[in-house]
């Protein structure tokens, strides 16, 4: 990213203040949490969207309009578990995905609220704890679609994507978490690394234009036990074609649970020694049911692990975790010294 100055100064350097002396932990998964509360398609449209002509049912990013007390107490129970970022509840929040439910003409306003929701929350905690500043992540999901590979076996050159596409659609989505007061923005779960230089090459462009720049993680979701991405880089590959973009950390999460990512969250930290090395891993992989057994002691057990050997700057949770499992992972790496990261 360019060197212009950051938007937010003083809490920037609180947050490189704060990642040189811990280990950070990012919170846990929202759709299973968002779940729990078993809303129904009434529940999703609340009274605004009462008449909407389509389902919505299942867009757990409209609940930031619709049911905010339950996406404001899912954070809540986060931060009470000792996350020091909250993630915003934009994880599908651009016009690429919304369009699945018809509400492309909602994304500046759904990552403003999601943003406006977490900053109200971390600043309220930090007040509580000052000398502990919580911080808000700006979640930039990968989208439903892919840039680098056909979805028609018969058709590789075929594309249901274009890169300036998925730029526009993630600046669009970027202004509103940056208006709405997020620290960071994090591209996450990336699994097509051409997706996620469309998001940055959106940034470095929001970024140029508005004369500052945010802290940049980016995270990417190796898809199975082959060590790559869906589009075929492994972990190594992955750190390597978007270090370029000067991230303030690079890592893993998603799609396997912490003891399979680890020898993959190893490669990252080796291929990337001036940037801080993240991974919030599932509670264990899903299983016959969709659901994920991995207990809070046992992810906490590896995580905890993962910080003994060094690997380590920021830690969480992602799908099957909840406010309990990222507790005992507090628990775990309190006290531990962080990656040590070179300058």
């Amino acid at each position: 990213m360019s060197s212009l100055p950051y938007l937010n100064p003083e809490r920037t350097a609180a947050l490189y203040k704060a990642a040189a002396e811990r280990i950070l932990l990012i919170d846990g998964a929202y759709g299973s949490m968002l779940q729990s509360y078993h809303l129904d398609e009434a529940g999703y449209r609340g009274a605004r969207f009462s008449d909407f002509a389509h389902d919505v049912k299942g867009n757990n990013d409209l609940l930031v309009l619709t049911q905010p007390k339950i996406v404001a107490a899912v954070h809540q129970a986060y931060l009470d578990a000792g996350a020091d970022f909250l993630e915003t509840n934009t994880f599908n929040a651009t016009r690429i995905s919304q369009a699945d439910y018809h509400m492309e003409g909602l994304v500046h306003e759904l990552n403003y609220e999601g943003a406006r929701v977490a900053r109200q929350l971390c600043d309220r905690k930090t007040d509580q704890t000052p000398d502990k500043p919580r911080f808000v992540l700006g979640i930039l999901g990968p989208t439903n679609r892919t840039a680098s590979i056909s979805p028609d076996v018969n058709d590789p050159g075929f594309r249901l994507v274009t890169f300036d596409d998925l730029a526009v659609s993630y600046r669009e989505a970027t202004l509103g978490l940056i208006e709405g007061g997020a620290d960071v923005i994090m591209i996450e779960t990336v699994f097509d690394t051409l997706n996620a230089k469309a998001a940055l090459y959106a940034l470095d462009q929001l970024f140029a234009d508005k004369g500052f720049r945010m802290p940049v993680m980016i995270s990417g979701t190796i898809t199975d036990k082959s060590g790559r991405t869906l589009s075929g880089q492994t972990a190594e590959a992955f750190a390597y074609s978007l270090l370029h973009a000067k991230p303030m950390a690079i890592g893993l999460n998603c799609a396997l649970g912490a003891s399979d990512l680890r020898p993959y969250i190893e490669e990252i930290g080796l291929a990337a020694p001036q940037a801080l090395v993240s991974t919030h891993p599932n509670a264990g992989l899903p299983n016959a049911f969709g659901g994920y057994d991995e207990t809070p002691e046992d992810m906490a057990k590896v995580i905890g692990e993962f910080a003994d050997s060094g690997l380590v700057n920021i830690v969480g949770g992602c799908c099957g975790s909840t406010p309990r499992h990222i507790e005992a992972i507090a628990k775990a790496v309190h006290g531990k010294a962080p990656r040590v990261v070179a300058r």
